[in-house]
């Protein structure tokens, strides 16, 4: 380079970026780049090619597994029909013949043991009822006492009073109204004393093997939400979607079997889930024992 003669400097303001003619007549289409933006490029350039240098093929696998968790889990349906048909498949293996657990020999006495269980152990009151039915061995018997003479007879299976009135109550209706035989449908079961959709259903499944529901007690309750069958907590509500994702023919069987289910395995303190051939298809969040992903949306 010649003494005295140095190369052309850009302007601090910048003007200098934007050439708009040489001395051959050509353009400069593109301005250049600030400093600071060429530098935080190059930078951002340089930090992408060693996180990729570094790392390795594991850290690559586990980071597409991840990837393709989170996209699994996002296309997760608690109720598809295949998932829907293991529970049940499984069910079946555990619980093949399982049946109402109240102790009976009539409708009307499964009517009776079914509004003395309400908040009470079906245990309870197979204890009580033994006695209470050689006390008062026909429907028409109950209905010529007041409620003041059962209670003492029911007093142990709790709200003893409530349950008096609507015993004694429901006897007189089905005397008075049905001839002395339990309805045998829905509509009318609905009119008597005491008795709603759970109990309704008791009877027409149990006793006459009528699938109109699915009796939705504590047991169905606490254990579809935490299958998340249903993500409902009002009783009719689970009623409703359960009776849209399983089959009318099993709707009779699926009670029973969750309430057993939920005696023996699922318990509500303290679930057995080392023990439950559902574990791996259950995520429920208060799980004891998971080899699968807890979902916290999923509790009873």
């Amino acid at each position: 380079m010649p003494r005295g003669r140095t190369s052309r400097q850009p302007a601090r303001t910048g003007r200098q970026d934007r050439v708009v003619e040489t001395r051959l007549g050509r353009t400069a289409a593109k301005p250049l780049p600030a400093k600071a933006s060429i530098k935080q490029s190059r930078n951002a350039d340089a930090a992408g090619k060693t996180d990729r240098a570094m790392m390795n093929p594991v850290d690559q696998l586990q980071s597409k597994e991840v990837l393709s968790a989170k996209k699994k889990r996002g296309s997760y349906n608690p109720v598809a029909p295949d998932r829907v048909a293991e529970i049940l498949k499984r069910l079946d293996q555990l619980y093949p013949d399982v049946k109402c657990a109240l102790t009976h020999t009539s409708a009307w006495e499964l009517l009776v043991a079914t509004i003395l269980s309400a908040q009470s152990t079906d245990v309870n009151v197979n204890r009580v009822t033994p006695e209470l039915f050689r006390k008062y061995p026909t429907v028409e018997a109950f209905a010529a006492i007041t409620p003041e003479q059962l209670e003492p007879d029911v007093r142990s299976t709790g709200f003893f009073r409530n349950k008096s009135k609507s015993v004694v109550g429901a006897a007189k209706k089905v005397v008075a109204d049905f001839g002395g035989q339990v309805p045998l449908n829905m509509e009318d079961l609905l009119t008597l004393p005491g008795v709603a959709r759970k109990t309704a259903n008791v009877v027409l499944g149990s006793w006459f093997k009528i699938a109109e529901g699915v009796v939705v007690d504590t047991h169905v309750h606490r254990i579809s939400r935490r299958l998340e069958l249903t993500m409902n907590n009002d009783p009719q509500k689970i009623e409703q979607d359960l009776m849209r994702i399983i089959p009318r023919e099993k709707w009779i069987l699926f009670s029973h079997q969750i309430i057993w289910h939920g005696r023996k395995l699922c318990i509500a303190r303290k679930p057995k889930c080392v023990e439950c051939p559902l574990e791996n298809i259950c995520h429920a969040a208060d799980k004891t024992w998971s080899t699968v992903d807890m979902h916290k949306d999923a509790k009873g």
